[in-house]
């Protein structure tokens, strides 16, 4: 797995090698890891802790760097399209939470988990392909290499062989299932070295003939096997001829489990043909000593290899194999087609082929077979394999993470299910499954753009997983507003990544979460003055006390810069008045102070329109209704001057003049006992935002004008 092992800050805090520097100017580098994620903050820090309190005030850069190395485009692409299977995995494993234990293991389900599995074998193939091509990357290098994917198929596909078989054939022989993995991914022998000895007149002269025989035989290849036994038909020696004559249909005749419909016919079937490989052995034995030689080798030995290995003798497979340069892998799959036809899936953990060593006691064929021929210690590949065959889950996961984190979150995904691990935390509160997805989902994390990706994984695990995934929700919002430039493409991008979220906690049931992000949101919208949307995000979030705010804020629009800029944003704010009351929990003061926001908003819309009439029923019915804060009736009152003066028509009946003149006695009388600061106070800071002398006798006097303009309105409308 790529991870950085030195990190790069950029600008440099200190140039590379400069230690002395720092250490003449009395600081270190220090660093703090995350609790969260492989993430460092890192700064410069003074050795002297008394010179940091009482020395220079400049203030030091912290660095946030990360040692797992982000995932690249076509990377990121793997990840995303993997996801979708890890998906309907995790939906397979919630709905067995409403069934009994043994649910997971029907065949209708284990047939299921193959087929997911499967699913993650072929797009790691089409990767493989994808890394195989000529790069087109600007740089020249992909961030995983072709031989990376492979390794991944190799080990995915194996665990498919040995741990997901088709349902019904989980107790049938394997031999034929190794060998057939062992030759897609490992070929050999190679075609080039069959096309050149088939260009030859006398193959069996060339030195790698004897070889590619034998190994085509070992591996199964029987296509290959028949044409070159078919070639010794031209062989000078009339013994090696019939011999050919006798072995060709042995060959072609061999046993294979899948030709068959039930394992005691394979089984019967297998034992006649060994008859008949015991037979052509008594035919070989007939052979003269001095017959054995063609001048060029000995042709009788290299037979015997052949008729050895169909005769299923473990030594002879195993000599051959080091001979050949084979590895363990191919004794292992050698073993279940010749040795022990009926090897199956669960024997090879423990595989006890009684065989007799030269002690003359049982041994433990794997064991044996690792002894002879070791794997790669070097190979995380070859010691995945290992641990897949020899049944050792935690040896899987712990190389499988080494090799790629992806690999090893992902068997273990699967190993839950099928009991090979156990699904319930240890002491540390967290299962071995967990432990491995959330590692991944660390790695993801290092790629803020993969937060939904990154949730789902950690969603998946228990409360360390769960509470990890809440803390990056609740941050995604804040990230885009450190990232942000354009303000119009901030909100369009908040709220697309904001529906994004809330979908997310519905599908995890994290309504908390939900809401909280809601308010940090609706906070960012209000600092940049959309209204709008933070009164959406606040009733979604159910945070009234944010609601109230954001409706002080617009009108605190109206104080500072007037009517225009205030029916702006409260015209943003006017759907959230149906979107409160349609909800069952009607939040009674704040649905009164938005709904007065809004309606009187729409009066200053009346009035710019000139729509005169309707504005003084209007501003006479938020009086009336009750909508109005006694703190903004002063303001109020004075906005009815111009209506009342209004010459061309008496726009108030005698009722709501009355009304009106009710509400200014209430402001004089209230005040006159002290209240002014109660009922004057949004007036004074108006003319103030005027420029005008803001003191209680000025508003006062500003009412004064009002109780002017209503005797004159009185009078106008007596004398008509």
């Amino acid at each position: 797995m790529q991870a950085e092992s030195h990190l790069n800050l950029l600008p440099p805090l200190v140039e590379s090698g400069d230690v002395d520097g720092l250490a003449s100017a009395g600081q270190v580098l220090s660093s703090t890891w995350s609790p969260l994620n492989a993430s460092l903050a890192i700064s410069i820090a003074s050795t002297n802790p008394s010179s940091s309190k009482h020395g220079s005030s400049d203030e030091q850069p912290i660095y946030f760097a990360s040692l797992n190395l982000a995932p690249s485009s076509e990377r990121r692409l793997f990840i995303t399209d993997t996801l979708v299977i890890f998906s309907a995995f995790q939906k397979v494993m919630e709905t067995s939470k409403e069934h009994n234990p043994g649910w997971l293991l029907r065949d209708e389900n284990v047939n299921l988990f193959r087929k997911l599995a499967i699913d993650y074998v072929n797009f790691i193939r089409e990767y493989w392909i994808h890394a195989s091509q000529p790069t087109t990357r600007s740089d020249g290098l992909s961030q995983f290499s072709s031989d990376h994917y492979r390794s991944l198929y190799t080990c995915f596909s194996l665990f498919v062989v040995l741990y997901l078989a088709e349902p019904g054939y989980e107790d049938a022989p394997v031999g034929d299932d190794l060998m057939e993995w062992l030759n897609s991914n490992f070929i050999e022998p190679s075609t080039e070295e069959g096309d050149h000895l088939s260009s030859l007149d006398r193959p069996w002269e060339d030195e790698n003939f004897w070889p590619y025989l034998t190994r085509a035989t070992l591996r199964g290849l029987s296509k290959a096997s028949l044409f070159f036994l078919g070639v010794l038909s031209q062989h000078p020696s009339e013994d090696l001829q019939s011999l050919t004559k006798l072995l060709a249909p042995l060959i072609e005749s061999q046993p294979r489990l899948q030709h068959y419909s039930s394992e005691r016919d394979f089984a019967y079937a297998s034992r006649r043909w060994g008859d008949r490989v015991k037979a052509l052995r008594i035919e070989m034995d007939r052979v003269p000593e001095d017959e054995r030689f063609d001048g060029f080798d000995n042709w009788w030995d290299s037979l015997s290899d052949i008729v050895g290995i169909l005769e299923g003798r473990a030594e002879v497979v195993m000599r051959v194999c080091k001979e050949l340069g084979s590895d363990w892998k191919e004794v292992c799959a050698a073993w279940g087609v010749f040795i022990n036809v009926r090897l199956r899936r669960q024997d090879l953990p423990s595989l006890r082929i009684f065989e007799v060593d030269p002690f003359g006691l049982p041994r433990d064929v794997v064991s044996q077979v690792l002894d002879e021929l070791p794997p790669d210690p070097t190979s995380l590949e070859d010691m995945i394999h290992v641990a897949l065959v020899s049944g050792k889950p935690q040896k899987i996961l712990e190389h499988s993470s080494k090799l790629d984190r992806w690999l090893s979150a992902h068997l273990a995904d699967f190993m839950v299910p099928l009991e090979l691990i156990e699904a319930e935390p240890d002491e540390s509160g967290m299962s071995l499954r967990d432990y491995y997805i959330l590692d991944y989902a660390g790695y993801l994390h290092s790629d803020p753009a993969l937060w939904r990706v990154t949730v789902d994984y950690m969603y998946s695990c228990g409360d360390v997983g769960k509470l990890q995934a809440d803390e990056i929700l609740l941050r995604v919002p804040l990230r885009l507003q450190e990232n942000s430039s354009h303000r119009g493409t901030q909100s369009s991008d908040i709220a697309t990544t904001l529906k994004d979220i809330s979908q997310t906690c519905l599908t995890h049931r994290r309504e908390l979460v939900r809401r909280t992000v809601c308010k940090i949101a609706a906070q960012t919208m209000v600092s940049r003055k959309d209204y709008g949307l933070a009164a959406v995000y606040s009733i979604s979030a159910e945070d009234w006390l944010g609601l109230g705010r954001i409706v002080e804020r617009v009108l605190e629009e109206y104080i500072l810069n007037g009517p225009s800029t205030f029916v702006k944003y409260a015209s943003a704010i006017a759907p959230s008045v149906q979107e409160l009351r349609n909800r069952p929990t009607n939040q009674g003061i704040f649905t009164h102070r938005l709904l007065f926001t809004v309606r009187y908003a729409h009066y200053h819309q009346l009035v710019e329109r000139h729509e005169l009439q309707d504005a003084a029923a209007d501003l006479v019915a938020i009086f009336r209704e009750d909508l109005a804060p006694r703190s903004w009736w002063a303001v109020l009152l004075s906005d009815s001057i111009p209506l009342l003066q209004q010459e061309s028509a008496l726009l108030f009946p005698p009722a709501s003049v009355s009304e009106l003149l009710r509400k200014l006695e209430e402001v004089f009388v209230m005040t006159s006992q002290g209240a002014g600061e109660r009922y004057l106070s949004v007036l004074r800071r108006t003319l103030r935002a005027e420029g005008k002398s803001s003191h209680e006798r000025d508003a006062l006097e500003q009412l004064k004008l009002v109780r002017l303009a209503l005797a004159r309105y009185f009078g106008r409308y007596t004398s008509n």
